[in-house]
């Protein structure tokens, strides 16, 4: 099985997704630059890998800082975590990791240097472990909202490849087959990036999940075709009011989701949920290079000079969404209670 980051001998190891299906090719990093690079060149992606990426970049970077004090530790530290965190804006995962390894400075002040970088790489280790566990939580509560015999459509990558294992949106699809039931998939190969087409149907053809690869304006029809029961996609940043930032595209399936009767569900852990941001106007939309567009493979599919335009996500309004599945359970409408609910104590 593959993995997608690693903490390996005080480096971190990534598998090179923008190189697949066509090749499998693991990657180490030995600087929290390297790090950050991998992070905005999108080495590896999906909000919860970036979140674990990020932390695992942080601690690399901790084990570098020679100061002997805790003041130049934390001015070394803060740098550090300041560059990690400039690398990809609309996923709230990485801000998430990044905080949680302040929190673990900032509660340890008195702490040697030399055991305060153990205890970063300790938590990096226990975001990573974490995240596994809570794919699979996702999955079991997912699962039950998948009846035996949907078809159900994802939209970009959510999956193991998304996460530190097992996935959101693929870990519903992952979790109702283990609960015994017989699901297929239909993968929009997610333009421009393709990680329907390379990503997606990599990992389900690996787990020998039935999937049907189709291009994004192909959902309309294979919806009208009855061909479609059921909608899961992942999310980048979800608003407090259930506004569901995801790869663009996203909001054009729920649109035709809602048109057609098919219930849209979200698959996201908690540390998606930024309860911050009031509703989806405010989430920051990620802006990338235009070649995204115009090339293919490295060779241009489009006339030079072409004014281009690139946005990563789009926002899915709250009344569009089914259900968000989380680790706690699956948040339906009222979103602004129910989202809220999930961070109570109790």
């Amino acid at each position: 099985m593959f993995k997608t980051v690693e903490w390996k001998n005080n480096t971190v190891v990534m598998i090179d997704q923008r190189l697949l299906p066509e090749k499998e090719v693991y990657r180490r990093y030995r600087s929290y630059k390297e790090v950050a690079g991998a992070i905005k060149d999108m080495v590896v992606r999906g909000a919860p890998a970036i979140g674990v990426a990020a932390s695992m970049g942080v601690a690399l970077g901790a084990l570098s800082i020679k100061a002997r004090d805790m003041k130049g530790f934390k001015k070394e530290f803060d740098r550090i975590a300041a560059l990690l965190a400039s690398t990809r804006p609309t996923a709230v995962n990485l801000f998430w990791a990044i905080e949680r390894m302040k929190g673990v400075v900032a509660a340890n002040q008195k702490l040697d240097i030399a055991k305060l970088k153990k205890r970063l790489v300790g938590e990096a280790l226990d975001i990573h472990k974490e995240d596994i566990a809570i794919c699979r939580l996702i999955g079991r509560h997912g699962g039950k909202v998948l009846k035996s015999g949907s078809t159900v459509l994802t939209h970009c990558n959510a999956g193991a490849l998304a996460t530190a294992g097992y996935g959101t949106a693929l870990g519903v699809i992952r979790g109702a087959i283990e609960q015994g039931k017989r699901v297929k998939v239909f993968a929009d190969e997610t333009r421009p990036f393709l990680q329907g087409s390379r990503l997606t149907a990599w990992e389900l053809q690996k787990d020998k999940i039935d999937v049907t690869l189709i291009t994004d304006n192909m959902a309309g029809y294979m919806m009208k075709k009855g061909l479609i029961d059921a909608v899961v996609v992942g999310a980048d940043r979800i608003a407090a009011n259930g506004d569901v930032a995801n790869k663009i595209g996203t909001y054009s399936v729920a649109v035709l989701a809602r048109e057609h009767g098919i219930p849209f569900y979200v698959a996201a852990p908690l540390s998606t949920i930024d309860l911050k941001i009031r509703h989806g106007d405010f989430i920051p939309i990620e802006e990338r290079n235009i070649t995204e567009v115009t090339h293919m493979n490295g060779r241009r599919i489009a006339p030079k000079g072409i004014k281009v335009k690139n946005p990563a996500f789009d926002v899915t309004p709250s009344r569009l969404v089914t259900g968000i599945i989380t680790e706690k359970g699956v948040v339906r409408a009222p979103y602004v209670r129910g989202l809220k609910a999930l961070f109570s104590k109790d």
